[in-house]
């Protein structure tokens, strides 16, 4: 029998009654990519709305009666809310999404989608980076198309980190503590009245976790939270941070995540066919899995069969090192139980996680879901062909072509990242279904129709929003009186709204070489000082904490910002974050992407800033690889290997220069109209929409997954844990 599970509103608000449905869209993040809902609430205090980082419930508790009183009374602020909650209503009571059209018999299947990190919005910091950005990408398209699907996931009462540069631009980082009653997310109670909770055994102890809802559209995020009186102060941490450098808190999280979210969705009474591990970290959860058919009577071997025909396993990492990994003696404190249970030996056990480097050998989590996984992807064309090589070892007896993961490249929800007015531009000019057919290449042929001077005019404007953006947070810096002058000219006072500007934000990590285009300084002092053709550079991201020579990398970058001789046009943007990736996708010329062949797994980034129409400077790896066709952006390098990094990077930055140089420079600011329009440039910014927007969107990308992973799942009717 399904346990009754109780998922009621927090009734945080007092509203009028006229609009009393605002605390129902509060509690959804539809609201988070459709602008007309983003609307209903911005419009009632702006101000307020921006101070709470944009967060709908938090709003709704700090916005004076008064003005909600005023607005309830607007004739024209109620026919936007009447037409959003029209829209919300619909879309939810939708019976007739693509997947119920396409599959009519699998709708009441269910697919579970596991990941350490989800970036759905900037107002719930529970992500890092890319990682998260794609798998809240992955539950929005799933939402718009209709999928049975379900995540599950932490709560991070801390979040990532949040970071601050000194005036010599080194990374301080700090803490955002997460505050429940002004989060969009919804407590659940049992039949008895109590929290969902369930718990899980470590060495010595049970530790216990709350279950709490994100609703995201259709959606269901299910996150868990150990910070409960029943757990000790250490436990009680495990949830509160992402990506610990103590590995004993580490594989106690993932224990968390695989075992513990595992029953989690058994708690609910949630039985999902299909089980999607993003990445290793929650790898764990075949384990339970297999445990549970065990404990019924099952041997493992028929268990472990049954577990790995159902089981889906996407890998992100084309570095060994970057994959989680664990000492045998972790192994052997946290898991003897689990072995004895499944009547195996420890030996057998750690063969199913094995991993030999030349420091000893480890229990590796991506080689333990690889082993009980049926299906498993790399992220891009390049990212599988290298994922094949680096786990070749695992099929001794194959070919690397022949190793058995193949790849789906990433894509990115249209929705969450195309800017208003360019989606008024599609509205006008792609047809009044455009929404529907993201994925039909033939759609975005009518991309050539939209006039020159509407796009460029759409350009400019997204651009100076970017610099008003810029201006207001370096103008709050300054007011703060915390910062150094020098600081605030590093914020980007400087910047002009009309000069060619560059964009290069993400983690900063080694292989993204973030210090490339200071590789020749002088030359490039040359490019952003021409006084006709001026270069401006907005560099923004972090660090991993522990990550030194990534914060080296950044005060490497911040020092030549500081340089006076660059006149203020290189600039460094600190606390990167959701909502300032929006501003740079949709704001600057070019999205440069240099990372050191082929370390790149995928990137998003460069995607969605080929949907607001910025163009690609990028090396020939993850997903640019495939989407440059020669005339939609640019190529940095040669699509080769090199074996000598610093012949490579020598290589790549004189590419980057000659493409400034000779290319890019001279087409944004010669090649005009008379009157003032870049048409050759307008020529390439389409042919980059075109192109690249069908390919690389979600729609495409959960489609993918759909069919090449999830439907052998869904369609088996042998398949019934």
């Amino acid at each position: 029998m399904k346990p009754l599970i109780k998922k009621e509103l927090p009734n945080n608000f007092s509203l009028p009654r006229r609009i009393s449905r605002l605390s129902s869209l509060a509690y959804n993040l539809w609201w988070a990519w459709n602008p007309d809902a983003l609307n209903v609430f911005r419009t009632i205090n702006k101000r307020v709305w921006d101070d709470v980082g944009h967060n709908p419930v938090a709003f709704l508790r700090k916005v004076e009666r008064s003005q909600l009183n005023a607005v309830a009374n607007n004739p024209y602020y109620l026919e936007l809310y009447d037409r959003v909650i029209q829209q919300f209503d619909a879309y939810m009571a939708d019976e007739s999404t693509w997947f119920a059209r396409e599959y009519p018999g699998l709708t009441e299947s269910a697919i579970a989608y596991f990941s350490f990190e989800f970036g759905l919005h900037e107002s719930l910091p529970v992500y890092a980076g890319g990682l998260g950005v794609l798998a809240g990408d992955h539950l929005k398209e799933a939402s718009d198309l209709g999928l049975p699907l379900s995540g599950v996931g932490f709560i991070y009462n801390q979040g990532y980190f949040t970071q601050r540069i000194t005036e010599d631009g080194w990374q301080e980082t700090g803490t955002h503590y997460l505050t429940f009653e002004d989060a969009p997310i919804v407590p659940l109670y049992g039949e008895d009245d109590q929290p969902v909770t369930i718990s899980i055994d470590l060495p010595g102890r049970n530790v216990f976790a709350r279950v709490w809802a994100v609703q995201v559209g259709r959606i269901t995020l299910y996150l868990l939270d150990t910070n409960l009186p029943a757990n000790s102060d250490a436990d009680k941490q495990l949830t509160a941070r992402l990506y610990s450098n103590d590995l004993e808190v580490r594989i106690s999280q993932e224990i968390m995540l695989g075992m513990g979210g595992v029953r989690a969705l058994r708690r609910l009474g949630i039985e999902p066919t299909v089980w999607h591990m993003n990445e290793g970290h929650s790898a764990f959860l075949a384990l339970e899995r297999i445990l549970e058919l065990v404990h019924s009577g099952s041997s493992y071997e028929d268990a472990a069969a049954i577990v790995k025909r159902t089981n889906v396993f996407t890998t992100h990492t084309p570095v060994p090192a970057g994959n989680d990994q664990f000492p045998l003696w972790l192994i052997d404190k946290y898991f003897p139980n689990v072995w004895a249970e499944l009547n195996m030996t420890r030996d057998q056990f750690v063969d199913l996680g094995r991993q030999t480097t030349p420091w000893g050998e480890s229990f590796c989590m991506p080689v333990l879901a690889l082993h009980l996984s049926e299906r498993a992807n790399g992220v891009s064309e390049l990212h599988g062909q290298v994922s094949r090589r680096m786990w070749n070892f695992m099929w001794p007896n194959k070919r690397p072509d022949d190793v058995p993961i193949t790849h789906i490249t990433n894509g990115v929800h249209t929705f969450s990242w195309l800017a208003r007015r360019m989606g008024v531009l599609f509205d006008e000019y792609l047809g009044a279904d455009w929404k529907d057919r993201l994925d039909d290449p033939a759609l975005w042929l009518s991309v050539n129709n939209i006039p020159d001077r509407e796009l460029w005019a759409v350009r400019r404007h997204l651009k100076r929003k970017l610099f008003l953006y810029v201006d207001n947070r370096a103008r709050a810096a300054w007011q703060s009186g915390t910062i150094h002058p020098i600081q605030a000219l590093a914020d980007g006072v400087f910047l002009e709204p009309y000069s060619l500007t560059i964009g290069f934000a993400r983690r900063f990590a080694t292989y993204k070489r973030a210090n490339l285009i200071l590789r020749d300084y002088e030359r490039l002092i040359q490019l952003v000082t021409n006084p006709d053709m001026p270069v401006q550079i907005i560099f923004a991201g972090k660090a991993h904490p522990a990550d030194e020579p990534g914060k080296l990398l950044i005060q490497q970058v911040y020092r030549a910002v500081k340089d006076s001789r660059s006149g203020g046009r290189l600039v460094f943007l600190e606390d990167y974050d959701m909502n300032m990736a929006r501003f740079l996708v949709q704001g600057v010329d070019i999205w440069m992407n240099n990372p050191r062949r082929p370390n790149e797994a995928s990137g998003t980034s460069g995607m969605k800033a080929a949907l607001n129409g910025v163009l690609n400077l990028s090396v020939m790896d993850g997903w640019w690889r495939e989407g440059f066709n020669g005339k939609n952006g640019w190529a940095i390098g040669e699509d080769a290997e090199s074996v000598d990094p610093n012949q490579q990077d020598e290589t790549d930055s004189h590419s980057l220069y000659d493409h400034l140089e000779n290319e890019i420079i001279p087409l944004y600011y010669k090649e005009r109209t008379p009157d003032d329009i870049p048409a050759k440039w307008l020529a390439i910014v389409k042919e980059n929409i075109r192109t690249l927007v069908p390919q690389f969107s979600t729609r495409r990308m959960v489609k993918e997954y759909l069919q090449e992973m999830y439907l052998p799942c869904l369609t088996d009717e042998k398949k019934t844990v």
